[in-house]
């Protein structure tokens, strides 16, 4: 029987009956290109991905490690998503100078604005080191042989860097059937040049969001600099806008349907391989009660928005970062039920064991994976639920945990005396304290900890709580924290911190939200980590094989490696859908329908007056096609978060669209893929270069770009 090593080249020489499905190694492209072409590509793959030569590819950037973004001109003008860059724009917010609100543009290189801690990554080269990773692994089992992986990684890692100013990164891709070297390249001093008002890049609100007919402005422009030698520096006064290999040219060429769209970026996780037993209990109990939970904390937070423009600057990005998830996960339990996806998962898994069956070989590998994975999920499904409920609680609830898990790091340090250490991350939390507490609402998040805490209690096994919740008056216990703890109080936290070996000996741990904190940290450690570990330490274990059959025994299949935040592309056409019966979507939207949607008088479709100027006097600076201006446009591209601020690409190699979203049937994808029915939603970059020449007078920065007419 072959290997995966050995048929992988004949795999991807065999793969997609359709375009659209899947997330493509750059590397493979060649396999890939007679099929692009047929859909209208008219460059060829080396164009997209040349190790040695310059490429798309070193346009693309990883912006911020979450987020893609594409580099627009020879002076590092760097393009992504409003929303990427929603956290930098409110950085700079304040009620004085709501730029949040009216937008901003540079109108020089000195009034471009520095974002701390802020970076945009090129991928340098990717290379196939599965064969060096598995030397010598062989002949040996369990600990042994993870780590002789982790001595073959680090070596061929300090060989790819030696002498070079670059990072390196080993990555496992279908679960360990292959790895892939990542030799990256990371700058560190990435400024904020212009956004357009909020109205516009987050028009429609959570109203609209994962949803199509869309009308959002999605786009945000920033720039890389680097020092004297185009080198990767620390932000620096001197440094100068970074020149780079490549950039994309932009395309005014009117659009078709069914014209070809290529999405080249670093999508961030799917799941495709998940297993029956698992995706229903994701579906039918793990999803709905995360979308419970941040029902609660947006309704406190909400309306706490809506009554001050103040807590409106302080608490957008915690809102969005909350809000995006929640909608997401309704849009995905939809479409996913729609799509029949647990029964379609049933099905192939039993054709998988049949098949298994045809071969003595494959039987002895592959019979019993099924099985064994979907007693594993059965008997592990609480313990994942009671996990993501800790997550939903203590990560992404009451901001109150956020301190408690601070001040637990040095605590930490205290116990285990290292004292050095201890003294740097004190003086580290007392930089950022301000920025802390200068958005927080204390009346806000004891609001928010309530509502948790009592769904928290309802939803857990007894056996998860730790007794503060289990045994205590839940009113009492919100009081007690919000009053007594010094967790809330920028003050007595900074006295802490001033005196934090005194404190340290007795009194933090008396604390009444640190206490808290202790006790969800200790159920989760003492009863539930040890399950955790078992569960994905499988799952995993099983996943390998699992997937290694698929290639074995169904070679002409579609199989691609799931999203793990590298840079993938993808490619398909602009086209819209039929989602459902009755419902037919067009390929994209224009300007009209923003003004109709604002007519509403719904406030997530407010409007500035001057779009409405511009609008009344059809002002479209020559960026409209056929007297319409198009806003946005759906494609039959394979996209997951990460995706959010890719550059949609011609035939020709030039950008006509940024990615942003998905139709609301679309968020089923990440765990399964329906041709018929997926559409990513991009922006279209005539409407970014009309809200910046047109609408935000900015023509100089169109004017470094290089525009194909």
């Amino acid at each position: 029987m072959k290997k995966v090593s050995t048929i992988f080249l004949f795999v991807v020489f065999s793969l997609f009956s359709r375009a659209e499905e899947g997330m493509l190694i750059p590397t493979l492209l060649g396999a890939f290109e007679s099929d692009m072409k047929a859909m209208g590509m008219k460059i060829s793959a080396e164009d997209i991905y040349d190790a040695n030569n310059a490429s798309i590819k070193d346009a693309i950037m990883h912006f911020g490690g979450g987020c893609t973004s594409e580099i627009i001109s020879d002076q590092g003008l760097l393009l992504t998503n409003h929303h990427c860059g929603f956290s930098q724009i409110y950085s700079h917010t304040t009620i004085e100078n709501n730029i949040a609100k009216f937008g901003f543009w540079a109108k020089s290189l000195n009034e471009e604005l520095k974002n701390p801690g802020l970076t945009a990554t090129r991928m340098v080269r990717i290379e196939d080191v599965t064969t060096l990773v598995n030397a010598g692994v062989d002949d040996l089992e369990g600990s042994a042989a993870n780590q002789k992986i982790m001595e073959n990684i680090a070596l061929i890692k300090a060989n790819a860097l030696d002498g070079t100013h670059y990072e390196a990164e080993i990555k496992p891709f279908d679960f360990g059937n292959s790895y892939f070297l990542l030799i990256k390249e990371t700058f560190r001093d990435v400024r904020l040049v212009g956004t357009p008002p909020k109205t516009v890049g987050k028009f429609g609100g959570d109203t609209d969001n994962w949803v199509w007919p869309r009308h959002t402005g999605d786009f945000a422009v920033f720039r890389i600099y680097a020092d004297e030698n185009n080198i990767p520096a620390d932000y620096n006064e001197s440094n100068k806008p970074y020149t780079p290999i490549h950039h994309l040219p932009i395309s005014l060429k009117p659009r078709e349907v069914d014209e070809f769209t290529m999405v080249f970026g670093f999508p961030g996780t799917t799941n495709q391989h998940t297993i029956s037993t698992e995706l229903d209990y994701i579906i039918n109990t793990i999803r709905p009660a995360q979308i419970d939970m941040r029902d609660l904390s947006l309704s406190v937070i909400n309306a706490a928005m809506k009554k001050s423009e103040a807590t409106e600057i302080m608490y957008a990005s915690k809102q969005a970062r909350i809000a995006n998830a929640w909608k997401k996960w309704m849009g995905q339990i939809d479409g996913l039920k729609r799509g029949n996806a647990v029964q379609k998962k049933i099905d192939y898994e039993d054709k998988y064991t049949e098949t298994a069956a045809t071969s003595e070989e494959w039987n002895a590998e592959y019979g019993e994976i099924v099985k064994t994975l979907r007693d594993l999920s059965a008997t592990f499904n609480e313990s994942d639920f009671t996990y993501n409920m800790y997550i939903e609680y203590v990560y992404v609830g009451a901001e109150m945990f956020h301190r408690a898990r601070a001040i637990d790091e040095l605590m930490e340090l205290y116990q285990e005396e290292k004292y050095v250490e201890l003294e740097a991350a004190i003086e580290e939390q007392k930089a950022g304290l301000n920025t802390f507490y200068s958005q927080y609402d204390i009346n806000i998040d004891k609001e928010v900890f309530l509502l948790q805490s009592e769904y928290y209690k309802k939803a857990l096994n007894e056996k998860y709580l730790p007794n503060a919740l289990l045994h205590s008056d839940l009113n009492k216990l919100q009081n007690d924290i919000y009053t007594k703890s010094f967790l809330v109080d920028e003050l007595r936290y900074k006295k802490v911190l001033n005196n934090f070996t005194k404190y340290a000996k007795k009194k933090i741990n008396k604390d009444p939200g640190y206490n808290l904190f202790n006790q969800l940290n200790e159920v989760f450690t003492e009863k539930l980590l040890g399950d955790l570990r078992m569960y994905y330490g499988s799952r995993n274990q099983l996943m390998k094989p699992y997937v290694k059959g698929k290639y074995e025994m169904y070679p002409e299949a579609k199989h691609w490696a799931n999203a793990n935040s590298t840079l993938r592309v993808t490619y398909g056409k602009l086209e819209g859908s039929t989602p459902r019966d009755g419902m037919k979507y067009t390929p994209h939207t224009t300007l009209d329908g923003v003004i109709e949607k604002y007519n509403t008088g719904h406030e997530d479709f407010d409007l500035l007056p001057r779009m409405l100027e511009l609008y009344e006097a059809k002002n479209y600076g020559g960026y409209d096609q056929d007297g319409e201006l198009w806003v946005c446009f759906t494609g039959s591209n394979h996209t997951t978060g990460g995706n959010s601020g890719s550059p949609v690409i011609n035939g020709e190699g030039h950008l006509i669209g940024v990615n942003f979203d998905r139709s609301w049937e679309s968020t089923m994808s990440d765990y399964m893929f329906d041709a018929s029915r997926c559409r990513n939603i991009s922006v279209d970059i005539r409407y970014v270069l009309w809200m910046i020449d047109i609408y935000g007078e900015a023509p100089h920065l169109v004017e470094e770009m290089t525009i194909v007419r």
